[in-house]
C-alpha cells in the first residue's frame, strides 16, 4: 500500500509546481506553459495535474490531458501514478516526457490502457542558449496571418509524416487549423516560400520564460536533400534566441539522422532524453 498517495493539485499549490518545473526547464516546458496560461484549476486548465510528495514537499507531478507528461518522477512517484491512472480510462493521445518515467508508466499501464500506435523509447532532447555559428537563411521569416492558407498543407504533411496518422481525421482539421492560426498570429511560426509554397516551416509549438521548444520542423520532400535546413533552422534559433527566451530546445528521433545533424550544426546539446508512446 501507498504510504504518499497522490492528488490532484489546485490554485493554492501553484507555487510549489511552478518550483519544480523549474528544476526541469526543457522536458517540463508544456506543461510550465500550461500552468503560467491558465494556471491548476482544472476547468480552466483543459487537464489535470497529479501530484505525489507530501503536501509541504511535492516532489513529483504529472500532467494529465490531451497528453500525460511526468515531470521529476522518481520511481516511487511512476509507481503511484500508474497506480492512481491505472483505475481510470485512457483520455489523452500520448505520453511523452522523461524516458525512464514515461517507459516505467508504460510498463505499468500496456495492460490496461494498450495497445500503442507506436513507442519511441529514445529521443534525444536538445537545447542551446547561443546564437549559431553558421549563417541563417534569410528568406526564413515569421509567417503573415495572410498566409495559413499557404502553410497549412505543410503543417498537415508534417503532422501526418512525424505522428503516423492525419490531423484532418478527427474533425476534418478544424481543431489543427485553429492551433496552426493561433501559432501565425502569435509570431510563432517560421516558413521559407518559393514561388508561394512552403519549401521548409517550424513553430515554437512552446514558449515558457525558460525556453522555446522548437516543433514541426518540415522540409518538403523535393528539397531535401539539398542542404537548405542548416540555414533555415539557424534562421528559427537566431529570431527565438533574441525575441522569444533564453534558450531553444527541442527533441528529436534518435533514428533522424539528417536532422540530428542539422541541430548538431545550429549549436544543440544534449541536454536529456526523452520518450513517446502514441495511441
Amino acid at each position: 500500500m501507498l504510504t504518499v498517495p497522490v492528488r490532484q493539485l489546485g490554485e493554492s499549490e501553484r507555487r510549489s509546481v511552478e518550483r519544480l518545473l523549474d528544476l526541469d526547464p526543457f522536458a517540463g516546458a508544456q506543461v510550465a506553459e500550461r500552468v503560467a496560461a491558465r494556471g491548476l484549476a482544472w476547468w480552466r486548465a483543459e487537464g489535470r495535474i497529479l501530484g505525489y510528495g507530501p503536501r509541504r514537499s511535492l516532489e513529483s507531478i504529472c500532467w494529465l490531458g490531451g497528453n500525460l507528461t511526468p515531470v521529476l518522477a522518481s520511481e516511487s512517484a511512476v509507481e503511484a501514478f500508474a497506480e492512481q491512472l491505472g483505475t481510470e480510462e485512457r483520455i489523452c493521445s500520448s505520453i511523452v516526457g522523461r524516458a525512464d518515467a514515461v517507459l516505467g508508466l508504460w510498463d505499468r499501464l500496456s495492460a490496461h490502457w494498450g495497445p500503442a500506435r507506436d513507442v519511441r523509447p529514445n529521443q534525444p532532447l536538445l537545447a542551446t542558449d547561443a546564437l549559431p555559428a553558421v549563417a541563417a537563411d534569410p528568406e526564413v521569416r515569421r509567417v503573415r496571418s495572410g498566409e495559413v492558407d499557404r502553410l497549412f498543407p505543410a503543417a498537415v504533411a508534417m503532422y501526418t509524416e512525424e505522428v503516423g496518422v492525419s490531423p484532418l481525421t478527427e474533425d476534418g482539421g478544424r481543431g489543427y487549423r485553429r492551433r496552426v492560426t493561433d501559432l501565425v498570429r502569435a509570431g510563432r511560426a517560421y516558413a521559407r516560400f518559393v514561388d508561394g509554397k512552403v519549401v521548409f516551416k517550424a513553430e515554437l509549438a512552446v514558449v515558457t520564460r525558460r525556453t522555446a521548444q522548437v516543433q514541426g520542423v518540415w522540409v518538403a520532400p523535393e528539397w531535401r536533400g539539398r542542404g537548405i535546413a542548416t540555414a533555415a533552422m539557424a534562421a528559427v534559433v537566431r529570431d527565438a534566441l533574441v525575441r522569444v527566451a533564453p534558450t531553444v530546445s527541442l527533441y528529436v528521433n534518435d533514428f533522424n539522422a539528417p536532422a540530428r545533424r542539422v541541430y548538431d550544426r545550429c549549436g544543440f546539446r544534449p541536454v536529456g532524453t526523452l520518450a513517446t508512446v502514441l495511441f
